[in-house]
């Protein structure tokens, strides 16, 4: 099969566009033959990418673990999905991933496809889909009628928590660039706040929740705005007990796990057009050295997605 590799620990310039083996299924795996691939810029810097879960180097490694394709074989032990099935879903981070023709997935993380959805579209939903959902819901356990600030709302998580948030009845306020403010109104947003012109502190005040997709100085500065006994959630830095408990605030730093309910839940909202994905734009499989490299350069709306077949 042609897949994109890298055969020693890098980033994206690492990676070599080249035939390989086709994956071998073990137990409880399907074989889904990829149609596209959503990518993470960060991928690159999870040890995960690179070793098993036992520990050993893996390389060389296919990354992006985000899938859209049809189940090509499945191990004997399989029985919910069959040869045929349309199916997405996020792959076990500790394997290769699905920058490739064919991809071994295990089966219980792979659910159907929406029907609304071209493969390029679905692709891009299951790693951001599901960070969004356990971050507003799992985590923050978030509430109709609360008020929810999004950080980096404009991007391929924040996307998602600005809807699933909207969906759920809250009060959505989300931070972003001013050319991105209508895009989120849009989608769901109450309100959106110009980071590059205020500071969110100075105009967010009690909000019973902060999803924070962006880390760092940002991470930082959201703990005062967050409500006595309120939550703050981060998929972008750590969250220690010291710091939560100097604003009276629970707080939580989260990554995102494979669930196969929490998708097919998703895709029913999905095809009932409550919620869509946000494609940025689409890289043929021979230039995701490209798409990677302008992952990392930030500030893109919604998702990057390979297309493969």
């Amino acid at each position: 099969m042609k897949a994109v590799r890298s055969h020693v620990r890098g980033g994206p310039e690492s990676l070599i566009y080249e035939y390989a083996p086709n994956p071998e299924i073990r137990l409880g795996d399907a074989l889904v033959r990829v149609y596209a691939a959503g990518i993470t810029s960060t991928e690159f810097t999870w040890n995960s990418t690179w070793i098993s879960s036992e520990g050993k180097d893996r390389r060389p490694i296919v990354p992006s673990f985000e899938v859209s394709g049809v189940v090509e074989k499945v191990a004997p032990d399989v029985s919910d999905l069959r040869v045929g099935d349309a199916v997405y879903g996020l792959l076990n981070f500790w394997r290769d991933g699905a920058a490739a023709e064919y991809v071994a997935a295990r089966a219980a993380d792979m659910a159907p496809k929406p029907k609304s959805l071209d493969h390029i579209h679905a692709a891009a939903v299951p790693l951001s889909g599901l960070t969004a959902w356990q971050g507003l819901f799992d985590h923050a356990g978030l509430a109709t009628g609360e008020r929810v600030l999004i950080q980096g709302a404009a991007g391929g998580v924040g996307t998602w928590a600005v809807q699933f948030a909207h969906w759920r009845g809250a009060y959505v306020i989300g931070t972003a660039s001013q050319r991105n403010a209508a895009f989120l109104h849009e989608l769901g947003a109450d309100e959106v706040v110009n980071y590059i012109a205020v500071r969110f502190e100075d105009v967010v005040r009690d909000v019973d929740a902060v999803l924070d997709t962006v880390g760092g100085d940002t991470l930082e500065r959201s703990w005062g705005v967050v409500r006595k006994g309120g939550v703050l959630v981060t998929v972008a830095g750590d969250v220690t007990e010291e710091k939560a408990a100097k604003y009276g605030v629970r707080g939580a730093s989260i990554l995102v796990q494979p669930n196969r309910a929490q998708l097919t839940q998703i895709a029913q909202l999905i095809d009932a057009g409550t919620v869509r994905p946000i494609v940025e734009d689409v890289y043929p499989l021979a230039r995701a050295r490209e798409a990677y490299e302008r992952g990392l350069l930030g500030h893109n709306r919604g998702k990057l997605v390979l297309q493969i077949q």
